[in-house]
């Protein structure tokens, strides 16, 4: 069973991820006003990406026969000033998201519940490959920023961006 510590911190995070769902739909909606529909479309696939990973926790913590407790969600930021300061607010939350797996994980060590450490191994990984796409896309826009041609060539390239959800995990389900 899970201790008390680990389960408000499981709980902590589901909020969490609900919460990066909303602050990218707050730059899906920026990059809209900005006419950037292929940006728009990236952030709408990281609100999908983010309420699966909710679901995923959400969905772990009733197999491990704990309770689910839902908080009210802040508002995200809503204003930028250009799709680099977007991107990089981006990168900067996705850093926060790593900070709280890793300390999950921590938690999860110390208590020795090795099917949490198990299901953090996957957001461990998954977090490397968010950290690395916005980096990516950061060092683009930041060549692009004097260049339009170059900004509406990375928008057209973001607009062919795709939700897969995730192939089934039967360790974490």
């Amino acid at each position: 069973m899970i201790q008390d510590n680990l389960m408000k911190a499981l709980n902590d995070q589901i909020n969490y991820e609900f919460y990066s769902s909303y602050s990218y739909l707050a730059m899906a909606a920026y990059a809209q006003s900005e006419d950037l529909d292929g940006f728009a479309n990236f952030f709408r696939i990281q609100a999908q990406e983010e309420l699966f990973h909710a679901m995923k926790f959400y969905d772990y913590v009733y197999q491990k026969n704990g309770d689910v407790t839902l908080q009210s969600i802040d508002k995200p930021q809503l204003k930028f000033e250009n799709m680099v300061d977007v991107f990089e607010k981006g990168y900067e939350h996705e850093q926060e998201v790593t900070r709280r797996i890793y300390n999950l994980a921590d938690i999860a060590a110390e208590e020795k519940e090795h099917s949490t450490i198990s299901l953090l191994k996957w957001f461990i990984d998954e977090q490397v490959e968010e950290e690395d796409n916005f980096n990516k896309i950061i060092k683009k826009l930041r060549r692009a920023q004097s260049n339009p041609a170059a900004l509406y060539m990375l928008d057209e390239e973001l607009a062919q961006r795709v939700y897969v959800a995730p192939a089934a995990d039967t360790s974490a389900q």
